[in-house]
């Protein structure tokens, strides 16, 4: 059958199989998948911006298309909203599309900023489980501002053009989407505009903090996050915790690249450690779908200042290849829930200058778009007790040969990232026994447009 008011996939049902309790009292469980047939597609260095010439190149003449929903839109191009505005700008939004979007905070900042967070997706009162929830965060570092107006203008893209374009119809469809633009309000408030090289401030919290170093760390025996000292850090946990996030996008400048995990190593080798996660190859899959749609991004070649010969194949890295990073979102992300997260540069310069952000919009909303819908990769389902067909709470479902499992939500449902291939898949639960299913993705029934 066809879901989504567009019929945005079709799905495959199956059974895995089915087992009796434990028990001794002939209750079962099955497990039912779905297989998608979908299309497969930071941090900040000191480094300021080599990116004069790419604007002379790409940004003098912006596409017609594009222009054009700029020169209509009510949004600002011209400059950076500070939080008034920021709060101003996402409540109208929230108010003028309330069939799609709801406003809420995720906590306060140290100074008392509210950290916005917009949830996006057809019909926001009524999700269905079968809709994978995705994130984009931005502007976790204060001075690093790029993110926090690209976000705001990929939030009034996906309303405005809701029922007007298919690919944006078809992603509210079937995706719950969130966006945080400004998890560092307060940092935000002291960078200050024109910085290259993030020397004027603003990078850490209010109590001098830099909230990518303040998540608890796979190799490091730290202290749980202070909620005095990092309360942006606890409140973007504590959210994390409380929902079921598949994919996330964490927002940075400084290069032009996508990172992701591993971020450190036990070694804490500083550059050039391989650390790889159990999930390489579907991180690079991913991190490969947004530099990809980048015009810069795709060369592998930022030409950074002071980092001109840089080169990321592929415009991706590892992060820990990079440079080892302790305590950081995307591995915390990655170790304690289901939510696969890709860290990803959108520019050399950390705080360019506003004039430039039509430019910075032009370069990467394709690689937003492309990038959310990843999220659909891979197999998806429910885990059913046999019996009555229920849901089963918290199962795990586990891939062979891969140490990461996923566990199923309050209806049953789960979500698992995987790239095309062959793979033992078992679903197990406290009081069943565990069942296994071969599966096999293919590159043909992995993948399809939007």
């Amino acid at each position: 059958m066809k879901t989504g008011k567009e019929g945005f996939q079709e799905r495959v049902g199956w059974l895995l199989g089915a087992g009796r309790k434990s028990g001794g009292d002939g209750v079962t469980a099955a497990v039912q998948c779905d297989r998608d047939r979908m299309a497969i597609p930071g941090r900040c260095l000191p480094c300021c911006a080599a990116l004069l010439a790419f604007i002379a190149l790409f940004g003098a003449v912006l596409p017609a298309h594009v222009k054009k929903a700029m020169e209509e839109s009510p949004e600002t191009y011209s400059h950076y909203y500070d939080h008034k505005e920021l709060s101003e700008r996402l409540h109208s939004l929230a108010q003028a599309y309330p069939e799609l979007c709801r406003l809420s905070s995720l906590g306060m900042s140290v100074e008392g900023r509210e950290l916005w967070v917009m949830r996006v997706t057809a019909d926001p009162d009524a999700v269905p489980p079968e809709r994978p929830q995705f994130k984009y965060v931005g502007n976790m570092h204060g001075d690093e501002t790029v993110s926090r107006q690209v976000l705001v203008y990929l939030l009034r893209y996906l309303l405005e053009n809701y029922g007007r374009e298919p690919r944006v119809t078809a992603l509210l469809n079937a995706t719950d989407i969130y966006i945080v633009p400004s998890l560092n309000p307060d940092g935000f408030q002291r960078a200050q505009e024109g910085d290259c090289q993030g020397e004027k401030g603003g990078r850490e919290n209010a109590r001098q903090l830099d909230l990518n170093r303040n998540f608890p760390d796979q190799f490091t025996n730290q202290q749980p996050p202070d909620p005095q000292q990092v309360p942006e850090v606890v409140a973007m946990m504590r959210w994390i915790q409380e929902n079921r996030f598949v994919l996330s996008g964490n927002l940075h400048g400084g290069s032009v690249v996508a990172s992701y995990p591993y971020d450190d190593s036990s070694s804490h080798m500083e550059t050039g450690f391989y650390s790889k996660s159990s999930d390489d190859k579907v991180f690079q899959y991913l991190a490969k779908a947004y530099a990809s749609n980048h015009p810069i991004m795709k060369t592998g070649h930022p030409r950074c200042k002071g980092e001109e010969e840089e080169f990321f194949p592929d415009g991706i890295t590892n992060g820990a290849h990079w440079y080892d990073v302790q305590g950081g979102m995307q591995d915390w992300n990655y170790l304690n829930t289901n939510c696969f997260e890709v860290t990803i540069e959108l520019g050399c310069v950390k705080y360019p200058v506003a004039s430039e952000l039509p430019t910075y919009w032009e370069s990467n909303h394709r690689s937003l778009l492309e990038f959310i819908q990843q999220v659909h990769k891979g197999i998806k389902g429910f885990v059913l007790d046999a019996t009555d067909r229920r849901g089963i709470f918290n199962a795990t479902v586990s891939v062979a040969d891969i140490n990461h499992p996923v566990t199923s939500d309050k209806a049953g449902d789960y979500w698992r990232l995987l790239v095309p291939g062959t793979y033992k898949v078992t679903a197990s639960a406290r009081g069943y026994l565990s069942l296994h299913l071969p599966v096999l993705l293919s590159l043909t029934s992995w993948s399809s447009n939007l």
